[in-house]
């Protein structure tokens, strides 16, 4: 992955999203070449040379002041996760590291820990920015045991098992929903770890192996995800559809606590519990076999 070449995109997938109409300007006859606004039409929304728009266009964020910044994005009327997505580009096209490093860190805190254990009724994980699960509490694990199943050495990471495991499509019954949120955090992750090689690796190994993906990724769509529902299709207790918080932790920088909850009453809620039987049951298989 390139930083000028995400910028490029980036900036050209925004801009095509906008019609003349919707930005304000004079809606000429003829055919236009170019879907959305042209640069030309942008330039003069944020009020810089055209000459100077391309050039940020290209990739040459280097430079740009936080009022040029910010009149890109209103031009280009980015949501809050756009506009951070484009600053994230900036700072990282201005600091251009010398070479790629993967982001070091030793373990979770006991604190953390006992804080995740003690969600007792709601299923909780705790993420990275690459979607890798790092720490689940015994509810979360039994609402992602298929992502337990199989994963040999490796981190359990959700973008792989999506993509790449022939059960992510049943697993996740809102495929297109489903698939294009995690897209959009790894995009989001990628402006804001450029230098992060395990980021990229996974990114490149689901570019080359799934279709869905590299065409997903390609449209350059970043999100904030902190809270909304999500649906599963679970193997025992069937399909769920849950309430999610996601919180990032302030003493571990890049990592995010999600935990999902069910409304009392509903028949959601009903599932949840089934779930907390099921567990209970594995658990105890688990400790006979081991026995």
């Amino acid at each position: 992955m390139s930083t000028e070449s995400d910028i490029r995109g980036f900036l050209a997938s925004r801009r095509a999203k906008i019609t003349p109409q919707q930005a304000g300007l004079p809606a000429h006859g003829g055919n236009r070449r170019v879907p959305g606004l042209r640069r030309e039409e942008v330039a003069l929304l944020a009020g810089v040379s055209v000459d100077y728009y391309v050039r940020l266009e290209r990739g040459h964020l280097a430079g740009a002041s936080e009022e040029v910044l910010d009149a890109v994005a209103g031009a280009l009327r980015l949501d809050d996760a756009e506009r951070a997505h484009l600053y994230d580009l900036a700072r990282a096209v201005a600091r251009r590291p010398a070479r790629r490093t993967n982001r070091a860190r030793g373990p979770l805190p006991d604190s953390v820990l006992r804080v995740l254990d003690s969600m007792s009724d709601s299923p909780a994980f705790i993420r990275n920015g690459r979607l890798d699960i790092l720490a689940v509490n015994r509810l979360g694990r039994a609402l992602y045991a298929p992502l337990f199943e199989d994963h040999g050495a490796r981190t359990v990471n959700i973008a792989r098992f999506q993509f790449l495991n022939p059960a992510g499509r049943d697993f996740f019954p809102d495929w297109e929903q489903s698939l294009n949120t995690t897209v959009a955090l790894l995009r989001t992750e990628a402006g804001r770890a450029p230098g992060d090689t395990e980021l990229t690796g996974l990114i490149g190994e689901l570019v080359t192996r799934s279709e869905e993906f590299r065409t997903a990724w390609a449209k350059h769509n970043v999100r904030l995800h902190h809270t909304g529902r999500k649906a599963f299709r679970h193997p025992a207790v069937g399909e769920i559809t849950l309430d999610f918080d996601a919180m990032e932790l302030p003493s571990q920088p890049g990592l995010t606590l999600t935990a999902y909850s069910a409304e009392p009453a509903a028949p959601d809620h009903d599932t949840l519990r089934l779930l907390a039987a099921w567990a209970s049951t594995e658990d105890a298989s688990a400790t006979s076999d081991r026995g």
